[in-house]
């Protein structure tokens, strides 16, 4: 089993999903929100889609308090998130990126 095939299993059995992943490990399709409540904010993972070239990046839409933000990329590296019109912003303490981040770490 490749690597990047084993790291998708794990994360997918992880998180608990069952949900189909991309030949090589580079999507995973989210067949439910994962959502997490912490003091600040509800925060969920509607959709999010790995990086190929760049491994620590992510693009994902998410839904924080209710408010569905578009698919924004998400740098795990350089903990920035970077919109559509590529403004950059640093990630917020508890934020979505800390949970992409940490959910999905390698």
């Amino acid at each position: 089993m490749g690597r990047v095939t084993g790291i998708a299993i794990l994360v997918t059995l992880l998180l608990g999903i069952s949900s189909p992943i991309g030949l090589l490990g580079q999507s995973v399709a989210i067949a439910a929100p994962i959502c997490r409540t912490n003091p600040d904010h509800d925060i969920c993972i509607l959709s999010i889609k790995r990086s190929a070239k760049y491994h620590w990046q992510y693009q994902a839409a998410v839904k924080i308090d209710h408010q569905i933000r578009p698919i924004e990329r998400y740098n795990c590296r350089l903990r920035v998130r970077t919109d559509k019109n590529g403004n950059t912003v640093p990630f917020e303490p508890n934020g979505a990126g800390e949970l992409i981040c940490t959910l999905l770490k390698r």
